[in-house]
């Protein structure tokens, strides 16, 4: 699962992070040496917890008559979050709060097609 990680993280100096959470697995890799990071024993608590409940929510409303959910962004003080649902699990990017989520996003989601999660 490394070589996936990383390369979510080569995609733009912009990212700072990257989780995948499947099949009840929880793997991710960071930037070192970032400033505002937050721990992993945080990071670990918000993929098993935080980020499956919001896409469970934010699905099942979608669903209703919002055509489906695609994906999820959160603004936290220190960084973007991007949270994906993918096959058995989610995905999730941490993005420098200076850059602009929105245009890294079709890079992100490219890269989901061809890593094929």
């Amino acid at each position: 699962m490394e070589p996936i990680l990383r390369s979510f993280l080569s995609l733009s100096q912009g990212i700072r992070y990257a989780a995948i959470y499947a099949d009840g697995k929880l793997y991710s890799a960071s930037n070192e040496g970032l400033p505002d990071e937050s721990s992993s024993e945080s990071d670990k608590y918000e993929e098993l917890i935080v980020n499956p409940t919001l896409l469970k929510l934010v699905t099942q409303r979608g669903n209703i008559d919002c055509g489906g959910a695609d994906y999820v962004i959160i603004r936290y003080g220190n960084f973007f979050e991007f949270v994906k649902p993918i096959s058995k699990g989610h995905l999730s990017i941490g993005i420098h709060p200076d850059q602009d989520p929105f245009k890294l996003i079709p890079l992100i989601e490219k890269e989901i097609f061809k890593q094929n999660l």
